[in-house]
This record gives structure tokens, C-alpha cells and sequence, in this order.
């Protein structure tokens, strides 16, 4: 299940370099969007059937989601229709390189109109629900709403922090929380609005000196962040770094129990080995991987924390474009979650989906399919040296 926003983006990619007070020539497309639209689109291509709760208005940007949401296959039961609501909309200004130059985002209708009145006509459905996918555009009132519906029914929580601004949302909610996904400064944000700490050095750090860092450093530099999230009750930080790949961050391996989660089919998958019910870091009794960082911090005045982060790659690509793949990196880790993948593989099928993702024009790869998700999933654990032992 997701709940979360649709956004219709205006992608407006320049030619040569933007210049400020003229216009620049380039080219300008539509593409529907949202963090939790495109998540979802991820899924669905890969298999697994999610189910949205979200909220458009009755104009032409709600229309062509709406129709979207239709071609794809996507159930539009749970999205709500609203007159005088203007849909959401994102318009995003490209550089001739690729990399987003600025962006104007109008998601207001996210707020006022995904209710938590909206999400408790859904009630039922949380009880088959293997997961819950939240995005930080929603309204706290409504964040807590649908949290107390995972809690009642047992369904773990995937929050999606979606931007800096809006990530402290997960201080009323992080009791809740089972992962987060946040990038760097999200990281920051978050951690800061659950702590009295001032971490920006931290992003200063790594904006002056990350393109010189290599992943243990990187790591180095945010272990305070991560350990107030765990310290909080999150189980499982997945901090995406980009081009440096993806850290998996959580508790010593003694200190975790199994979740337990509601079982789903899917089609195309095959079923993972931990079986209905049971969300598993490794179906490896005891994995050990070669870039496991193990962290022994201590905040002020508070005890020792031990926690581990496990660091994925970024596969090599032809990059496109950079603005999907992060949700598909969560989509396709969702996916796999969902069918009972433990969530190393699950971590590995999200990297592999974001390959694709970069090397397309569209948030989401028009031609992904499972196959060759599996084949680079693949190649991501290979990389990582998976052995049968124990954690070091």
C-alpha cells in the first residue's frame, strides 16, 4: 500500500546553460509523477499490484494521472477526486547536463485534501497489506492516521522523506517507522529534528570535499546522524549516496527479530525463501559481507550504540536523466520486499532498478521488467561479496 502524492512534472531541459531573466531554448515535456506515483509504477511493472490512496483535483493535470494510473494497470479506487483543488504540479528546470538547475513545486493539494478522513475509508485494506509506503507531502495529522492503521494490523512502515524541508514530519511518527530512505541532507534534517544536535557540518563536509571521499569516509561523516535514528526505533536506514551506491544501516544483527508483515502473491515473482509472515534481514543464517561497517557511538551523555551498515554499488551507466531513480531504487526494493525477498536481496533488486532509471528520459523506464532487474540484482550482490558466515 502507498499513500502519498500524484504530481503531474514539467520537465524543462535546456540546451545550453540556463541563464538567468531570459529564456533559454531546450525542451520541455510532461511526465507523471510524485515520489509515490512513480514508486508505485515501479512496482506494478515489476509485478506487485500496489494500492494508492492519494488525491488529485478535477482539471486537466488530474486527468492525465488519473489516465495514467489506468494504462498502467494501477487501481484509482483509493485516489480521491476534488473539485476547485488544483492537482499537484512540479516544474522542474534541467541544466544542459542533466542535473536539476532549480525546481517550483505546487503539492498544496497533498496537504489540505489527503485527509486523514480520506485514509480511514481504507481501513481494511491495511490488513493485507505486506507494507506501507508514506511520503513526507502529506499532512502530520495525516501521517499519524495511517501509521495507527499499519500499527493496528502489523504492517511494517516505509518513509519516504521526499525533500529537506519536509523530513522533520517523521519526528511525530518515527515510533512507528520501520525504514526510512532518505539522501544525504534528509539524513540531516531528520536526525536534527529528533535530536538538540546541529549536524550541518556534516553536509558541508561532504559538499566541500565528497567528490575526494571514499565510501568509508562518507560513512564516517554521518554515523552521528544514523545512530539517533536507530537510537529512535527505526530498524533500518537505507541512505542513498548516489553515484557511491546505497547504505543499509541498522542494529547489531543480535538485536533483531524477524518483523512480521502480511503475506502477498505476485505473479511474475518467485517466492522468497523466508515464507508468509515474516520480514528477514538475510535468509543467510549469518551473512558476512566484506564492506560491512560496524559502528561503536556514543551520543553525549547517553549509552553505546552498536549498529552495522551495509554498503551496496551503484552499477555502471549510460545516465540520462537522474530524477527517478530514487523512487525506483524504493520501488523495486518494495517490490521484493512485498513477495518475501529478504531485504538484502530486496536492497539489491532497488539498486538494479535504478540502473534503469538513469538511463532514461522518464521517471520510471517505459520497457522495465523484472528479468533484468533480477540479472543486475545479481551482479549488485556479487559485488558485494556475499559469504555464508558471521557478521564481523
Amino acid at each position: 500500500m502507498i499513500i502519498g502524492g500524484l504530481i503531474l512534472d514539467i520537465h524543462a531541459k535546456a540546451s545550453k546553460n540556463v541563464r538567468a531573466g531570459t529564456t533559454t531554448p531546450g525542451q520541455v515535456t510532461y511526465i507523471s509523477g510524485g515520489v509515490s506515483r512513480n514508486v508505485a509504477e515501479c512496482m506494478q511493472k515489476l509485478g506487485v499490484k500496489p494500492f494508492i490512496i492519494s488525491v488529485v483535483g478535477e482539471d486537466m493535470a488530474g486527468k492525465t494521472l488519473l489516465d495514467n494510473c489506468k494504462s498502467l494497470g494501477l487501481s484509482i479506487d483509493g485516489i480521491r477526486k476534488c473539485k476547485n483543488v488544483a492537482t499537484p504540479v512540479v516544474s522542474n528546470i534541467f541544466d544542459s547536463a542533466g542535473e536539476i538547475a532549480t525546481a517550483v513545486a505546487d503539492v498544496q493539494a497533498v496537504e489540505e485534501s489527503l485527509t486523514a478522513e480520506w485514509i480511514n475509508h481504507f481501513r481494511s485494506y491495511f490488513g493485507s497489506a505486506p507494507l506501507l509506503m508514506i511520503d513526507a507531502n502529506l499532512h502530520p495529522l495525516a501521517l499519524e492516521a495511517a501509521c495507527n492503521l499499519a500499527k493496528e494490523s502489523n504492517t511494517p512502515v516505509w518513509f519516504e522523506p521526499v525533500s529537506f524541508s519536509k523530513s522533520a514530519r517523521i519526528r511525530s511518527i518515527v515510533k512507528y517507522v520501520t525504514f526510512v530512505s532518505p539522501n544525504e541532507a534528509e539524513l540531516i534534517a531528520m536526525a536534527e529534528s529528533l535530536s538538540s544536535l546541529n549536524l550541518s557540518q556534516s553536509l558541508q563536509t561532504l559538499e566541500n570535499d565528497g567528490k575526494k571521499m571514499n565510501v568509508e569516509a562518507i560513512y564516517e561523516i554521518f554515523k552521528p546522524a544514523i545512530s539517533i535514528l536507530l537510537d529512535e526505533g527505526v530498524k533500518f536506514i537505507v541512505l542513498t549516496l548516489g553515484s557511491s551506491g546505497v547504505f543499509l544501516c541498522f542494529k547489531e544483527v543480535s538485536s533483531l527479530t524477524v518483523i512480521p508483515v502480511n503475506g502477498s502473491k505476485s505473479d511474475q515473482f518467485e517466492k522468497g525463501r523466508t515464507g508468509s509472515g515474516q520480514l528477514a534481514l538475510s535468509t543467510v543464517e549469518k551473512p558476512k559481507f566484506s564492506n560491512n561497517y560496524h559502528a561503536r557511538y556514543q551520543q553525549s551523555g547517553k549509552k553505546i550504540l552498536h549498529f552495522n551498515c551495509l554498503h551496496f554499488p551503484a552499477l555502471p551507466a549510460s545516465i540520462l536523466r537522474l530524477t527517478g531513480a530514487g523512487d525506483c531504487f524504493v520501488g523495486g526494493t518494495l517490490a521484493a520486499l512485498c513477495v518475501g525477498k529478504d531485504i538484502i536481496e530486496s536492497m539489491a533488486f532497488g539498486v538494479a532498478a535504478a540502473k534503469r532509471a538513469v538511463e532514461s528520459e522518464l521517471n520510471v523506464p517505459s520497457h522495465l521488467s523484472l528479468t533484468m532487474v533480477s540479472d543486475d540484482a545479481k551482479t549488485v550482490l556479487s559485488l558485494m561479496k556475499r559469504i555464508d558466515s558471521s557478521f564481523h
